[in-house]
């Protein structure tokens, strides 16, 4: 649903017909239970609000879903998943909160991760780099919980069994792997908006969980660079096709706000 959201909904003005995204995301094997299941939640969460027109319901983005969606662009299209530009700091993150508040400790963890951290230990969570964590402290208002600073380690410092202790190397190495596995088919083009969006959810899901770690800091044989290209090509290979059929199927109106 988000990577429909951003492809058609994202700096374009407009919100668009529930039944249009029940079409849309069946081509890619939603049910249409699912997909209005996934709306309702959404709206329930403030990242989509309802807008009827007529005897149709129409969903538009909010401006948390529109810093989410922004977010997830800069990642697919410009850093990318591979870091070569790294300056040497880390961000470091401690939180404490108590045990009863589980539910935000869970939130917390799943945007820390999301923001390139890993846990070190306890409270305490690593990303390379500078990194912004303004919206976690945004969307979760745990700013008082939160201590945040910028370092560079000691050369005292093991860097590789630290890496090792807070992400799991291997196992997103074998997803860059899988990816390669299951796109070099030529059989995706069968349909390209259906494709376009299983592809692009696909990418995100991987490096979604890349902290782009440096890349002195990685096996020489990672894989995220040749996975990287070949998402690039496929998407290119499908965006036209895709957006063609997107613009006859999709029932659009001018965004309320």
């Amino acid at each position: 649903m988000l990577t429909f959201l951003g492809d058609h909904l994202l700096d374009r003005g407009v919100c668009v017909y529930s039944g249009s995204v029940i079409e849309v995301l069946g081509r890619a094997g939603v049910s249409e239970e699912a997909t209005r299941s996934t709306l309702t939640r959404l709206c329930a969460r403030g990242l989509l609000r309802r807008q009827r027109h007529g005897r149709r319901m129409y969903f538009d983005l909010t401006d948390r879903s529109t810093r989410i969606l922004r977010d997830g662009s800069v990642r697919l299209w410009e850093t990318g998943a591979v870091n070569h530009d790294w300056d040497g700091t880390w961000t470091l993150l401690a939180f404490s909160l108590p045990a009863e508040r589980r539910r935000e400790r869970h939130d917390l963890r799943a945007q820390l991760a999301w923001a390139g951290f890993g846990p070190i230990q306890g409270g305490l969570w690593i990303a390379p780099g500078r990194r912004d964590v303004t919206p976690v402290l945004t969307d979760l208002g745990l700013g008082s919980h939160i201590r945040i600073f910028r370092a560079e380690a000691d050369p005292a410092t093991d860097i590789a069994e630290m890496i090792s202790h807070a992400y799991d190397l291997p196992a997103l190495a074998a997803r860059y792997i899988d990816f390669r596995t299951r796109w070099e088919s030529p059989a995706v083009t069968t349909d390209p908006l259906a494709a376009k969006l299983r592809l692009v959810t696909d990418w995100l899901s991987i490096i979604r969980r890349d902290p782009r770690l440096p890349i002195p800091h990685l096996p020489l044989d990672w894989p995220a660079a040749s996975a990287q290209e070949l998402f690039f090509a496929l998407n290119d290979r499908l965006a036209t096709p895709a957006a063609e059929i997107a613009a006859a199927l999709l029932d659009t109106i001018p965004s309320a706000e």
